[in-house]
């Protein structure tokens, strides 16, 4: 298989993931991020790899030009890595950069683009187990990511339009958080840094500390596994459909399920962290993904669990694959703070 497919965002949580499993399939991969060096890590897989900054058209002239299939385009600013508030970087970044990104693919030719829409689109539908359409009317929600939104909105109008005009077929994927491990356990929320919340109970476990689970235990929240992710990705670089929007999931799992797997993979056996039910504290927002067009254009069939993806967490936190591109945990987080983070305050 010698298709080439030109991976932007190559450094990040996703495209990390997509340029080494593409590659591993047999693709020809080059692998495209902002970041000036990659400490050698593509290398490791025969990859070659460009320093680009999508926002700034010249430098596209520094990629391949011919002969390529497929364009993956999972660069951007992202609010879970913006600290503060800097509405410029999104336009640039998502808007401009789609852009530009689109020119490259129309100008070499390339058959089709994926690209990551955002799942607060359709947020106003959240609050219910009732599986949510990919086709659902695409809105702009109140908060920090408002015009987080409105770039990605504008960056899928932009790419239907290409599709329309030039015939790019164009796979957007609606994605809930993909699952995966990376050694830096913190988010931002509102602009502000916080210690993801399923990295607290897992270290939480890990010590074999109590586990308060909040509000309604049954509450459903949709799940998705990197590996089933990357099979998703897979599917639409050899699909024979036009595109559309498709939703990412895999039909989610309950608060109970997320508290007792963590439990069950992370805790000592001879101490394992007792749940304790707090149901007069506030229940999460429920919501899940209605994945039947995933499953009947693209051939999607999930396969892992939120169990199988604690495993999958487990080993990964043990190997560091991909140490050389995101460094190590100690590099974000200590022991002592871990401890300070996790120990009861009462």
């Amino acid at each position: 298989m010698d298709k080439k497919i030109v991976v932007f965002g190559a450094t990040g949580n996703l495209g990390a993931h997509i340029s080494t499993y593409l590659k591993g399939l047999g693709y020809d991969i080059i692998a495209v991020g902002h970041r000036k060096r990659d400490n050698g890590f593509f290398a490791d897989y025969s990859i070659p790899y460009y320093s680009v900054d999508i926002t700034n058209v010249d430098e596209f002239d520094l990629l391949p030009q011919k002969d390529i299939f497929a364009v993956v385009h999972f660069a951007g600013m992202l609010p879970a890595v913006m600290e503060g508030f800097n509405g410029s970087i999104y336009v640039q970044s998502i808007i401009q950069g789609t852009l530009n990104v689109l020119e490259y693919t129309r100008k070499v030719g390339a058959d089709r683009i994926l690209f990551p829409q955002t799942l607060f689109d359709i947020n106003y539908l959240f609050g219910t187990k009732v599986p949510i359409p990919a086709d659902s009317q695409r809105k702009v929600p109140n908060g920090d990511h408002w015009l987080y939104v409105i770039a990605k909105n504008a960056a899928v109008d932009i790419i239907e339009h290409y599709y329309d005009s030039y015939g790019i077929k164009r796979f957007i994927f609606r994605l809930s958080r993909i699952y995966l491990y990376h050694p830096n356990p913190f988010t931002f929320t509102d602009g502000i840094k916080v210690l993801v919340s399923d990295r607290y109970f897992i270290y939480r476990a890990m010590r074999g500390a109590d586990i308060e689970l909040w509000g309604d235990p049954n509450r459903l929240l949709e799940t998705i596994c990197i590996k089933d992710f990357l099979q998703i990705i897979e599917k639409a670089i050899s699909a024979g459909v036009e595109g559309g929007i498709y939703n990412v999931g895999s039909g989610g799992s309950t608060l109970k399920e997320r508290i007792e797997g963590i439990v069950d993979v992370f805790s000592p056996k001879d101490h394992p962290s007792r749940i304790i039910y707090r149901p007069e504290k506030r229940s999460s927002k429920q919501f899940v993904l209605d994945i039947r067009k995933t499953v009947n254009e693209l051939g999607y069939e999930p396969k892992y669990s939120w169990h199988d993806y604690l495993v999958d967490f487990k080993k990964e936190m043990e190997q560091q694959r991909f140490a050389k591109i995101w460094g190590r945990e100690e590099d974000y987080i200590s022991p002592e703070e871990i401890n300070r983070l996790v120990t009861d305050k009462d």
